[in-house]
């Protein structure tokens, strides 16, 4: 994978000198194509390839051949879409950081000052991060185009159900959900589909995989999607920044609907929380929250056993997960690694 987006990027940067062939770039260090091949070389986890792949193996795909051709390009694809996720999601959640070094938003509106730029320093970095989070999905998409039909068509599906998710993370907060029913929705279209599901099925198209495996592979998929989204939700509120890369309490600042804010208002009810702790639930969202604030709601939600809840719904979903590899059809090396993955997922610490 590594070799095909290497040849891809390098593609990419000669053809926008031919778009754009100044030979410098204007307030900004350095042009979009090295920016985006920087970030793709940053790596990160790359759990959504490596689900490619073992779903790939699962499925009885060899290591050579149009279909292994095929789960290269499709995990590559995703690698790259990731980075444009990313990039963006920063942006909607005026997130500083991530994986420990500025945001794009933040690096780009760092060069505008440096250089004494004309105009809004914060305009300037956001236009130019979603530029270049457009340029990561463009490229995306050219890697994906050479995939078969059957892959293509689920590209489109995992890309809507991406956009879907995103969206109605935002309109949740601004409408202060706190349901389950919409916290499950959120997760399951914005993170355990993009990240498990879909690519699973990505890999095991490419090796031909016939309805059982798929069915034993979606069974698997949507408790492992569940236990990704747990952890995320856990890691976000509590989460070290040292490891994670991102400051702790960012979800409650943003007063995104998770499952965690569900069971905050559960605890609320059971009068487990302090009359401080419900005035600050109550603000979660509010963009004036403190990092005192913050810092005392993820007490109070700990003190309550919110965490230890939580805990035990992600050990529950990677158990189920784990027996949906029991399908007979699915190849021995591919249930040890996926077995193996499922563990890593819900046991992460970033």
């Amino acid at each position: 994978m590594d070799t095909l987006l290497r040849a891809e990027l390098v593609e990419l940067a000669e053809e926008w000198r031919l778009s754009a062939p100044e030979r410098t770039v204007d307030v900004l260090g350095e042009d979009l194509p090295g920016w985006l091949t920087a970030l793709v070389d940053d790596g990160g986890k790359r759990i959504r390839p490596t689900m490619v792949h073992w779903g790939h193996r699962a499925a009885g795909g060899g290591s050579t051949g149009p279909g292994h051709e095929a789960m290269i390009r499709a995990a590559g694809a995703l690698e790259v879409l990731h980075v444009f996720a990313l990039i963006h999601d920063d942006v909607m959640d005026r997130s500083d950081t991530r994986r420990g070094r500025p945001t794009a938003h933040i690096r780009a509106a760092a060069a505008h000052r440096e250089a004494d730029g004309s105009g809004s320093a914060e305009d300037f970095g956001t236009n130019i991060a979603i530029l270049l989070g457009d340029l990561a999905h463009h490229q995306a998409d050219r890697l994906a185009a050479e995939l078969p039909a059957s892959m293509r068509q689920e590209w489109w599906r995992l890309g809507t159900e991406l956009i879907a998710g995103q969206r109605a993370d935002l309109t949740g907060a601004a409408a202060r959900r706190r349901d389950l029913a919409h916290a499950e929705r959120v997760s399951r279209i914005k993170s355990g589909a993009y990240t498990i599901t879909r690519p699973l099925r990505l890999g095991a198209l490419a090796a031909g995989a016939d309805d059982q495996v798929l069915a034993a592979l979606a069974d698997y998929g949507r408790h492992l999607g569940i236990a990704f989204a747990l952890r995320d939700d856990l890691l976000g509120i509590w989460g070290d920044p040292r490891v994670t890369g991102k400051p702790a309490g960012d979800d409650l600042r943003a007063g995104k609907a998770t499952i965690i804010l569900t069971l905050a208002e559960g605890a609320l009810a059971d009068g487990l929380l302090s009359a401080d702790a419900e005035r600050v639930l109550r603000r979660v969202g509010s963009p004036d929250l403190t990092d005192t604030e913050v810092e005392l709601l993820r007490e109070a939600l700990a003190e309550a056993g919110v965490g230890g809840w939580v805990e035990e719904l992600i050990a529950d979903e990677v158990r189920l997960a784990e027996g949906a590899l029991s399908c007979p059809a699915l190849t021995a090396d591919g249930v040890a690694g996926l077995t193996a993955m499922a563990r890593r997922i819900g046991w992460r610490a970033r």
